[in-house]
């Protein structure tokens, strides 16, 4: 019988953050480090040192050992010190599909520069795995795969298996069965040293299918371990039955293969809590938090980066360096712990700040490129506007924007004369600043200025911006026009081409679908309950109140009636508990008042949602549901580059508490921005810009919740309902902020469909939802402090244009961008349907890419169910 090769690895995890923050992380980490290529250059014995798999702690050790750069390259060209593929350890649930992909091309390219990049998808900690990975692993030339959470015994017996993603690309996979800690303390004493080899690896082989098995020495911040060599070779002498070596992941797979055969194949997501936490509420945790990352996320992929393509077609710089620098920020606050939220109220801080400056320096950057190309439009009127189409295809229908606009009446024209429909929604009066803020920088050319001046916000109904380009639209204040503010009343209904909405008795939705006929009831309710949990796990109390807007008082309602809008805007107070204590008495002694404005703009079939609560109470979570009358056994949603079908409910419910589950198999899931209950002729879809959380609920799994909202007061609690035993985190750290007090914002849309899924373009009108064309005024008067003040530039370019890349029909576009290695274009597609596959133009065979951006041999005629396909095009 073989000998069982038991494979040391020598590791430190290593968060940049977490109840400690990035500074403390970043100090201690410096020193760390030092000690490693120390001991790797001292003894030639001590073979590999994983570095968690973060480029992005070499990064920061260069920051301040530059001089050791030199040293580092040698022992990552030599596979001694091992880095990357990651830049961060990133979720993969709640974080964007483009956010994984860039955080993957970031982090090997970084390793690959110093020297080599691990070809193993490592993930110690991650809380869950994307069912799509696979597919992405693959692109970066990964196929292994190594990490801890996510299977339980029920589908997998032994740690090897065939990971099969979504799309059906296979790996080579390997669990960590009791965690990356698991060999971190190992005794000295040779008295005890045999019986701990036994009981130790004894479990491992118990678990393993083939001889080998992977044994992980290290944990959280782990100072490396300098005597590990000697006690290999201790080990070696004490136990005769097995073979140790130090090793690293890459030859642990090298030897496995060898040996596997005959391997179980799991499939998809890995989300099972039954013996690794996975802390699926964590969806929902700070949700200011998450709002901001998703808008950052939607705002870098869907707007920035698609008008910097347009900007650098017309032969203006990209910002390469700019991005990456917001990227890394995003990667920092994607590790997950930061993007859980999971963490002190210091270290959110941090988090916070960061989303800040990423969001300050993408604004700028769009801001920047817009005005590169709309300075360069001959001006026709003092009021002038460059509209941003960031979509493939050409854009019509009503956007919002804001403008500096006159006291005058005046309308909009596009550049073929049409007048354009808007209303304004609201208006500031500025002319004192903005005015005072103008510079002559040349005072020989006259320049128009209005005697007043106003902020505003609109909406404007624009027709045909090109794909991938621009329009240009003017004021006109030459036409008389009749004002162009919407309307208010006391009315409680709006409709447009698609919907009648009307408030209902019980302080509900009624909203009517013109198309099929149907009526949906009980709309937009919202759900109050407690939250006993901490920053891991949304957890309702033993005894809980659950209070919904039925039982609200009506405070105001307003309807707000333009010609491409109609809104109407409730607001109403809940009477609810204060606290926990008061919850379990029965007690609502405070008020939170919710306001929501729900809008129908001209021709389109969304309901959109947007509210405000003023939120004075603690430990709590705030839903809004939708009743669909569709009982179904799954959901769908969309999740990495695909849909998903989950089940409404797990049958490991029945059991879980028997079997001694980590955690509740709760069905509180997560999604990229939508999520769909249907049949095969109609359905209902809910997409948001805020908290990628959902859950189905009611008797017959019919109702559509979205998590707006969870708030609580530690870091870690004992003793949860859904989840047992132990805190997660420390139980010591108390979280103020994160009972988030004050205003909380949230958006969100509905959409109602006579269909099949598939016919009813759920993505597609989520990417339109999530991609408002930017749009740049460009007025004289605004020239000076404001804007920063720009000179005459030579009008060279022209009042509409478009980029003019292909497109795949019926497939939904992820990235717009310039190629990081050549002049090129690099546009990304995947399919979005649950059934129909797409057929790829001609145009785009031979023009295959990987997600890294390499080359590619295999020309493809179609793209099939959750595939992802990069392309590359010449300038």
């Amino acid at each position: 019988m073989a000998k069982t090769k038991v494979h040391v690895i020598p590791h430190s995890h290593w968060d940049r953050e977490w109840y400690f923050t990035s500074s403390r992380s970043t100090i201690y980490l410096v020193k760390h480090l030092k000690e490693v290529i120390e001991t790797l250059e001292a003894k030639e014995d001590y073979h590999f040192y994983l570095m968690d798999a973060q480029s992005s702690l070499i990064e920061d050790y260069l920051r301040y050992c530059p001089e050791d750069k030199t040293r580092l390259e040698k022992l990552i060209a030599e596979k001694r010190l091992i880095t990357g593929p990651w830049y961060t350890q990133t979720d993969q649930l709640v974080i964007s599909q483009e956010s994984i992909v860039r955080n993957l091309l970031y982090g090997t390219r970084i390793a690959r520069e110093m020297g080599h990049s691990m070809a193993v998808g490592y993930v110690p900690d991650a809380f869950g795995q994307g069912g799509n990975m696979p597919q992405i692993y693959k692109e970066f030339g990964i196929s292994k795969f190594l990490f801890w959470r996510g299977v339980a015994d029920n589908r997998l017996k032994q740690t090897e298996f065939i990971w099969r993603g979504d799309d059906g690309t296979e790996m080579l996979a390997e669990q960590i069965p009791f965690g990356y800690y698991y060999g971190a303390n190992i005794p000295e004493d040779e008295t005890e040293l045999k019986t701990y080899l036994d009981e130790q690896i004894g479990a491992l082989e118990e678990k393993a299918s083939t001889p080998n098995v992977y044994f992980p020495n290290g944990l959280d911040q782990a100072p490396v371990r300098k005597n590990l060599p000697e006690l290999v070779a201790k080990f070696n002498e004490l136990d005769h039955s097995r073979e140790y070596q130090i090793a690293s992941p890459e030859t642990f797979f090298a030897d496995l293969e060898k040996d596997v055969t005959d391997l179980p194949v799991i499939a998809g997501e890995l989300t099972e809590g039954k013996h690794s936490r996975l802390h699926k509420s964590i969806f929902s945790t700070r949700a200011d938090l998450k709002q901001a990352n998703n808008e950052i996320e939607n705002f870098l992929s869907n707007v920035l980066e698609p008008v910097l393509s347009i900007s650098y077609s017309l032969g203006n710089r990209y910002p390469h360096n700019e991005l990456a620098e917001i990227w890394k920020l995003m990667f920092e606050n994607a590790a997950h712990d930061s993007i859980g939220g999971c963490n002190s109220d210091t270290t959110n801080r941090d988090v916070k700040h960061r989303y800040k400056l990423a969001s300050d320096l993408a604004t700028n950057l769009l801001d920047l490129n817009m005005r590169l190309i709309s300075e360069k439009i001959a001006q026709k009127q003092p009021f002038q506007f460059t509209v941003f189409n960031p979509l493939p295809y050409e854009k019509s229908g009503v956007i919002k924007m804001t403008a500096y606009i006159p006291e005058d009446n005046f309308t909009i024209e596009d550049t073929r004369g049409n007048e354009l429909e808007y209303t304004i929604l609201e208006k500031k009066d500025l002319t004192e600043y903005v005015l005072n803020q103008h510079i002559y920088l040349n005072p020989s050319k006259p320049v128009y200025l209005p005697e007043k001046v106003f902020l505003a916000t609109m909406l404007v109904d624009v027709n045909s911006i090109p794909a991938l380009g621009y329009d240009t639209i003017y004021f006109n204040l030459e036409k008389e026009v009749a004002e162009q503010q919407p309307k208010q009343s006391a009315e409680t209904k709006i409709e447009n081409e698609f919907y009648k909405i009307q408030l209902a008795d019980n302080n509900s939705l009624t909203i009517h679908d013109k198309k099929s006929g149907r009526t949906y009831t009980d709309q937009m309710i919202f759900v109050e309950n407690g939250d006993d949990g901490d920053s891991y796990n949304y957890s309702p109390p033993r005894k809980d109140l659950l209070i919904s807007s039925k039982e609200a008082i009506i405070d105001t309602v307003e309807a707000s009636v333009s010609g491409i809008n109609q809104a109407l805007t409730i607001s109403f107070k809940l009477n609810v508990p204060y606290n926990l204590e008061e919850r379990a008495n029965g007690e609502k002694t405070k008020e939170m008042t919710i306001k929501t404005l729900i809008s129908l703009r001209k021709n389109e079939e969304l309901i959109r949602f947007d509210v405000q609560v003023i939120n004075q109470v603690l430990s709590h979570r705030l839903c809004v549901t939708f009743a669909t009358e569709i009982a179904s056994k799954f959901s769908t949603a969309d999740q990495l580059f695909a849909p998903i079908n989950r089940p409404v409910r797990l049958p490991e419910m029945d059991v879980w508490e028997a079997e001694e589950w980590q955690e509740a198999p709760i069905s509180i899931e997560a999604m990229q921005s939508f999520v769909s209950l249907h049949d095969e002729s109609h359905g209902v879809a809910v997409m948001t810009e805020g908290v990628r959380e959902y859950e189905i609920i009611g008797e017959n799994y019919d109702t559509i919740s979205l998590t707006l909202f969870r708030t609580f007061s530690h870091m870690g609690k004992t003793d949860l309902l859904y989840r047992p035993g132990r805190a997660s985190g420390e139980s010591i750290v108390e979280t103020p902020d994160a009972q988030l007090l004050g205003e909380i914002n949230a958006t969100f849309a509905l959409t109602l469909f006579e269909s099949s899924f598939d016919e009813a373009n759920i993505a597609k009108k989520a990417k339109e939802y999530l991609s408002n064309p930017p749009v740049y005024q460009m007025s004289d008067f605004l020239n000076g402090r404001l804007i920063y003040v720009y000179r005459d530039e030579e009008k060279t370019l022209d009042s509409t244009y478009s980029l003019g890349l292909p497109v795949i029909d019926g497939a939904i576009i992820s990235a717009v961008k310039k190629a990081e290695d050549s002049d090129a274009f690099i546009t990304r597609f995947f399919n979005p349907y649950l059934q129909k596959e797409i057929a790829i133009p001609e145009i785009f065979q031979g023009k295959e890419r990987h997600l890294d951006e390499s080359n590619e041999a295999e020309t493809k005629t179609t793209l099939t169910h959750a595939k992802v396909q990069t392309y590359l095009f010449e300038k």
